[in-house]
């Protein structure tokens, strides 16, 4: 599964406000008990507030680093009660070093180039989308989601977002960050003050031998460090689920904790 939002896009419903504010602070809702997508026999709930107005950008940089995920224009963390398996990962993308089978993957994929772009939605972006669904996640909560469902989880944005295109460069392509040929995968990714956070990510599953998930994870450590940021937002691991494992292998990276953001080497 792609790196970034791990369930459905579409706004939760509010059960209950968790608190009051005045007007000039966000208010916080509860959802109401689901099945959890991870761990079989368990109930999720999270809370959640919305992104919204000129503050939008430094409440997503603040909520980001106390565990909360962006979905459109709402920010939500796990809240479920006696568990507290979804763990929020960072990648310490100044200290990374990839792993033998990571560099067999940045060379296999040398022949793709990753172009970042305004956050606006393309028919050919969707057509891959839907084909990753229907082949990875067809039972998810995203299986049913329409071009316009796409459209608006890309653009319902109150924050700096992007889009990275990746393509094949293309024997005619000129620029090294922009390639000509079809259209692989694509990443939307929030650029947070300290670093990228990874929102959802998909890609054509008739290439899934290149291996496009974690390639694109890398290309986003590199981005980081281009960009002087310090971190890569990967959102939750979740200790014991196949579909988030792969999130540990990126390393060293800090894990937010009780006791605050503690480092991961091993």
């Amino acid at each position: 599964m792609a790196a970034g939002l791990e369930t459905s896009s579409r706004a939760v419903t509010p059960d209950r406000p968790v608190t009051q504010h005045s007007r000039d602070t966000p208010q916080f809702y509860l959802t109401a008990p689901s099945p959890c997508p991870y761990l079989a026999g368990k109930e999720e709930r999270k809370v959640f507030t919305h992104l919204v107005g000129e503050r939008a950008a430094e409440l997503n940089n603040i909520l980001t680093h106390g565990g909360f995920r962006r979905s459109q224009s709402i920010a939500y963390r796990p809240a479920c009660e006696g568990c507290r398996s979804c763990v929020s990962v960072r990648v310490v993308a100044g200290d990374f070093r990839p792993t033998r089978g990571m560099r067999r993957i940045l060379k296999s994929n040398a022949d793709i180039a990753g172009e970042m772009r305004i956050a606006v939605p393309t028919s050919e972006q969707y057509s891959i989308f839907r084909a990753y669904l229907d082949s990875r996640h067809r039972d998810g909560g995203m299986a049913d989601m329409t071009v316009l469902d796409y459209a608006m989880m890309v653009e319902d944005s109150h924050v700096e977002t992007r889009v990275i295109e990746y393509r094949g460069r293309g024997a005619e392509s000129q620029i090294p960050a922009r390639g000509t040929g079809p259209l692989l995968g694509v990443a939307l990714t929030d650029v947070l003050g300290d670093g990228l956070s990874m929102v959802y990510s998909f890609f054509d599953p008739d290439a899934a031998v290149r291996s496009l998930g974690t390639f694109m994870i890398l290309d986003h450590i590199a981005r980081a460090r281009r960009l002087g940021l310090a971190y890569v937002y990967l959102g939750y691991w979740v200790k014991g689920s196949k579909k988030m494992d792969y999130k540990g292998r990126f390393l060293p990276q800090e894990r937010l904790m009780a006791e605050g953001w503690l480092r991961v080497t091993d």
